[in-house]
């Protein structure tokens, strides 16, 4: 992944859904699209580990979740509205569940999407358009442009990142 372009610096960690404490020492700043697979895997895959860390009350994740106009992408779009920001907890097993069933929703039509999330997660759709037009200013100003693009501190990576690797950023940040 090229970071080179990539403005850090104008990454925030207002908006998003965020799971953990406030004041929990490292924030892990996590930019994904729900129909990405490559979203799919960083967050799968990272899971265990930040949950743990969350539980500790060591590390805050905030999930941005990016609308992309992509046309494969445009499908995750339409579960982004179906997930509550006000309820992190819920929003994360949200989020869980529509990965783990991928297969399942991805090639359904955007109308499809909005009834499986209704009746798979008994969601409703949320009015998070400030939400949405938040981050994608964010991005635009920090020039994010692929998902997942993660932050922590002044690392910038994605989905490739081996586990210790992670381990170590989350351990630098909380030394």
């Amino acid at each position: 992944m090229d970071t080179s372009g990539i403005e850090s610096e104008k990454v925030t960690t207002k908006g998003g859904i965020a799971i953990g404490s406030d004041t929990a020492p490292v924030k892990i700043i996590e930019f994904i699209n729900l129909r990405c697979p490559y979203s799919k895997q960083w967050f799968e895959k990272s899971l265990p580990m930040l949950d743990a860390y969350v539980k500790e009350n060591k590390v805050q994740r905030i999930i941005k979740h990016f609308d992309k106009e992509k046309p494969g992408l445009r499908k995750g779009n339409v579960l982004h509205r179906y997930l509550n920001h006000s309820k992190p907890e819920q929003a994360k097993e949200d989020i869980a569940f529509y990965f783990a069933h991928l297969d399942e929703w991805g090639n359904l039509s955007e109308e499809e999407i909005a009834n499986y999330a209704k009746e798979k997660r008994n969601a409703k759709k949320y009015d998070n358009k400030e939400h949405v037009e938040d981050i994608l200013e964010e991005t635009r100003k920090a020039n994010v442009t692929t998902v997942p693009t993660v932050f922590i501190n002044d690392a910038i990576f994605d989905q490739k990142i081996a586990e210790k690797e992670l381990e170590n950023l989350i351990e630098e940040g909380l030394a």
